[in-house]
């Protein structure tokens, strides 16, 4: 009985020690949970020079493994593959970067991150790294960075995944496109409660959120709110202005389309345009799932990259 009385303190201090840090140190709290779940999906951060930026990025799988490099989409970074990494480190090498403007990649508003200078500054991180040639992946503005890749660097892929991408124009508008006709940006963060309604725009089934947690996100938002304007107008511009309708049949890449079905960013309408216009692409809608399949579904997203990897 004295055991368990000192087992059942012990627990209860721990307790009131994850209460306390949430409380007045939610960051440490924050990045002890990322580092979490990087451990899980075997990753480790590491950092390389590209030129005059250096690229932060997470690392895991087999090093002869064939590459696999994930992109990121708009405000998000390299973690955002974090949970989708167990399914997919076993035989492949995955490599998940923070792009330029994003994470702890460079932030400096005066540069520019046009999607075709974003693929340009891929090819360079590629070639920094010594991967001639890669699988690639990206999820919305990440997919459409590797769809950019995928038409100007057709040498440097084996295969393409991309993941509710962004950059064509489907036969149905989204809520994302209304509002940014309308001259509204739905992505923008204007307080911690505000971080609800833009999970909720995001995913179909957003994961709830602790306040101290939105707290986190808002405040990295507002840090750098001129600059992630700049990017999302440059990204709508890209997307609708110029978008790469027209050009997808000058993909070479085998590539897979993955949607979730309530994308509210990105509407599904948009894999018909990728099926017809992508020679022999390969596509699969989710249900229930939005913009986000690879953390709202990640296993049962793995299951079939991993079956359409196998065959290249």
């Amino acid at each position: 009985m004295q055991a368990v009385q000192i087992i059942l303190t012990i627990l209860g201090l721990l307790v009131l020690s994850l209460i306390a840090v949430y409380a007045f140190s939610p960051r440490s709290l924050f990045g002890f949970m990322r580092d979490a779940l990087r451990r899980k999906g075997k990753l480790a951060k590491k950092t390389i020079r590209v030129g005059d930026l250096t690229w932060p990025y997470l690392e895991g799988g087999p090093a002869d493994g064939e590459p696999l490099v994930l992109l990121h989409g708009f405000g998000g970074d390299k973690d955002n593959w974090a949970m989708y990494a167990p399914e997919m480190v076993g035989k492949y090498r995955l490599i998940a970067p923070d792009l330029p403007g994003f994470g702890d990649n460079i932030r400096e508003i005066g540069r520019d991150y046009d999607m075709a200078t974003q693929a340009a500054r891929v090819r360079d991180f590629l070639d920094a790294m010594g991967i001639d040639k890669c699988h690639i992946g990206g999820n919305s503005m990440g997919g459409f960075v590797a769809l950019r890749f995928a038409l100007d660097y057709p040498e440097r892929l084996i295969s393409m995944t991309l993941f509710n991408n962004a950059g064509v124009i489907g036969e149905n508008e989204s809520e994302l496109q209304k509002e940014a006709l309308a001259g509204k940006n739905p992505l923008e963060i204007h307080s911690a409660d505000d971080v609800k309604r833009m999970l909720a725009f995001v995913a179909h089934k957003p994961m709830k959120v602790p306040g101290q947690f939105r707290k986190i996100f808002y405040e990295d938002f507002a840090a750098h709110r001129e600059l992630l304007d700049k990017i999302f107008w440059n990204l709508v511009e890209d997307g609708t202005v110029k978008p790469l309708n027209a050009h997808l049949n000058q993909v070479k890449a085998p590539t897979l389309i993955i949607w979730g079905r309530h994308d509210q960013l990105i509407d599904v309408s948009c894999v018909k345009v990728l099926q017809d216009g992508i020679p022999n692409a390969e596509s699969v809608i989710f249900e229930d799932v939005g913009h986000v399949p690879m953390i709202e579904k990640p296993k049962e997203t793995a299951a079939r990259h991993l079956e359409f990897l196998a065959k290249h």
